[in-house]
């Protein structure tokens, strides 16, 4: 199944796609994140691992960054299952940014994580978080 979910908000793209970027970010605007085990900057081919704060751990592998386009893919996996994840940050006039993420995966999965990534992205494109550093 696909289900595509997006979001605008008043940072920058810029601002936005750094916070994608740097993965000790990720855990500030996207609340089921507790830690990111990886390296420190997106690239294509790096591996990883996601910890929830809730159950098991979630093993990742980025398929493409375009720093240009300001878009990165990635497949995750958490047992049998397995994700694909598709991310980009535009620019939104006359301020501000939007980001969308398309989610392929087994139904059920999608549609659990969905609402929970609506919220991360929310939180991603606000100026705010509580972290000057993301």
């Amino acid at each position: 199944m696909r289900r595509t979910v997006s979001a605008v908000g008043s940072a920058s793209a810029e601002r936005v796609w750094q916070r994608y970027v740097r993965t000790a970010c990720w855990p500030v605007w996207a609340p089921q994140i507790r830690a990111v085990k990886a390296e420190a900057e997106l690239r294509a081919g790096m591996r990883g691992r996601v910890v929830p704060l809730v159950g098991p751990g979630v093993d990742f592998l980025v398929e493409a960054v375009d720093h240009e386009a300001r878009t990165w893919s990635w497949r995750v996996r958490v047992g049998p299952v397995r994700m694909r994840l598709w991310h980009a940050v535009r620019d939104r006039a006359p301020f501000g940014a939007e980001t969308e993420l398309r989610i392929d995966g087994p139904a059920a999965v999608v549609l659990v994580y969905a609402p929970l990534a609506r919220l991360a992205l929310r939180r991603l494109v606000s100026p705010g978080n509580g972290e000057r550093s993301c």
